[in-house]
C-alpha cells in the first residue's frame, strides 16, 4: 500500500515526481496538490491524476477539508527569504509556511519535508518555523544540500527542512549519490552528473520555434533571434561570456555592460560539457540573465534542454505556454533529488534503518 501524499505549493510536481515514480524513490501516492498557477496544476494533474487544486492556499483551507495523509512536501515561495530581496520589504509570502503548517497538522501527516532556497537555514523564519513544528509534535532536522550530488546535472544548492513525529533520527541528510571529481568522495561515488550527460544526444538544431506534439521531443524548439543576437552568441568562447563579448566584439556589447566592469561571470555565458549547468532557473532561454547558452551551438538552451538539466524525463508531459513551462521548470525541485529525500521519509514511515537519539553532534551544517 502506497503513502499518501499532500504537495503544497506543488508547481509542475517534480517533488511529487521524486517522490511517486519508482525510477527515483516510490512509494507514495499523490491524494493532493495545490498551486496558484493554472498552467502548473494542468501539468500535475495530467502526470499524477489525484486532486490538482489551483488556489490561494489560505482561501482554500477556509472552506476545505485536507484529506488524511503520510507526508506533506512543498516549497512555500521563496522570495521573502532571497538574495535577490535582502530588506523583504512588501513580501508576505515568507509567511506561507504557515499554511503549510496548517495542512501537515489537519492531514494527520507523520512527517513533513519543506523545500526552500539555502538563505532559509539561517534565517529567522527558520526558526519560527522550528518553534511552531515542535509546538505540533514535531522534531526537525534540516540541512544545505546541493542537488548534483545526488545525480543531478546541475549544481542547485538549497535548504530542506524534515519534519518527524518519532522518537527516532531518520537517516538524514540523505546519503549522496554522487561526488564532486578530485575529492575524497569521488574515490568511492560516480562523478557529478555533466551537461554533456543530461543533453548531448539531443539534435544541435532545436526542432522549429513551437512546443509541438511529439512528446518525447515536444520542448526541444528554438526562438527566432536577430541578427545581432546571433552575432553576440558567435562572439562567445566555449565557456565564456559577458566579458569575452566585450573583448572579441565590443561593438556589439551593450552599453550598460561596458560600463559595468565588474559583476557576475555568468552573464551571456556558456555552459561547460564536463560540468554540471549552473542553477537554472525561470528565463534560462534568455542568456543576457545567466549562463544559459548552449556549450558549442550558438543558442540559448531549449525547455528540453533546461528540462532535461533538472532531471525530468522525456516522457513528463507540460501544459501552458512557453514562458509557463519555462517558469514551471525553473521553479521545480529536480526529481532525482526529491527521490533521496524521498527514501529518508520512507524510512520514516516503515521504521525501517531509523536509529535512536544519540547525544552529541554530528556533520556540518545540519540544524537538529
Amino acid at each position: 500500500m502506497a503513502y499518501r501524499l499532500i504537495d503544497l505549493f506543488a508547481g509542475a510536481g517534480g517533488m511529487t515526481l521524486g517522490f511517486t515514480h519508482r525510477d527515483f524513490c516510490g512509494g507514495f501516492e499523490s491524494v493532493l496538490s495545490i498551486d496558484n498557477d493554472q498552467a502548473a496544476v494542468d501539468t500535475h494533474a495530467s502526470n499524477f491524476g489525484g486532486k490538482a487544486v489551483c488556489a490561494d492556499i489560505e482561501e482554500w483551507l477556509k472552506t476545505n477539508k485536507v484529506p488524511k495523509a503520510d507526508v506533506v512536501i512543498g516549497g512555500p515561495p521563496c522570495q521573502g527569504f532571497s538574495l535577490l530581496n535582502k530588506n523583504r520589504i512588501g513580501d508576505e509570502r515568507r509567511a506561507l509556511w504557515e499554511p503549510f503548517l496548517d495542512v501537515v497538522e489537519l492531514s494527520g501527516a507523520r512527517t513533513f519535508v519543506m523545500e526552500n532556497v539555502a538563505e532559509l537555514y539561517s534565517s529567522a523564519e527558520f526558526l519560527a518555523i522550528k518553534r511552531r513544528a515542535k509546538r505540533m509534535g514535531f522534531e526537525m532536522r534540516a540541512a544545505v544540500l546541493n542537488t548534483a550530488d545526488y545525480g543531478v546535472p546541475q549544481t542547485r544548492k538549497r535548504t530542506i527542512a524534515l519534519g518527524f513525529k518519532a522518537n527516532l533520527v531518520p537517516s538524514f541528510p540523505p546519503t549522496p549519490t554522487h561526488a564532486q571529481p578530485e575529492t575524497l568522495l569521488s574515490k568511492r561515488l560516480p562523478r557529478w552528473r555533466t551537461v554533456r550527460d543530461a543533453i548531448a544526444d539531443l539534435p544541435a538544431t532545436p526542432i522549429g520555434t513551437e512546443i509541438g506534439t511529439e512528446k518525447t521531443l515536444n520542448l526541444h524548439f528554438g526562438r527566432n533571434p536577430t541578427d545581432i543576437s546571433l552575432a553576440r552568441y558567435a562572439a562567445v568562447p566555449p565557456g565564456g561570456n559577458r566579458f569575452d563579448l566585450q573583448r572579441n566584439a565590443l561593438h556589439l556589447t551593450p552599453q550598460c555592460w561596458i560600463r559595468k566592469t565588474s559583476g557576475g561571470t555568468d552573464l551571456f555565458g556558456r555552459l561547460w560539457w564536463d560540468r554540471p549547468s549552473v542553477t537554472i532557473r525561470t528565463e534560462f532561454f534568455k542568456p543576457e540573465k545567466g549562463r544559459y547558452l548552449h556549450p558549442v551551438e550558438n543558442r540559448p538552451i531549449t525547455h528540453r534542454e533546461a528540462a532535461r538539466l533538472m532531471g525530468f524525463p522525456d516522457s513528463f508531459h507540460f501544459c501552458g505556454t512557453k514562458v509557463e513551462i519555462a517558469r514551471q521548470i525553473g521553479n521545480a525541485v529536480p526529481p532525482p533529488f526529491a527521490g533521496a529525500i524521498a527514501e529518508v521519509v520512507k524510512e520514516i514511515l516503515s521504521s525501517r534503518s531509523a536509529r535512536p537519539k544519540q547525544s552529541g553532534k554530528r556533520g556540518a551544517k545540519v540544524a537538529a
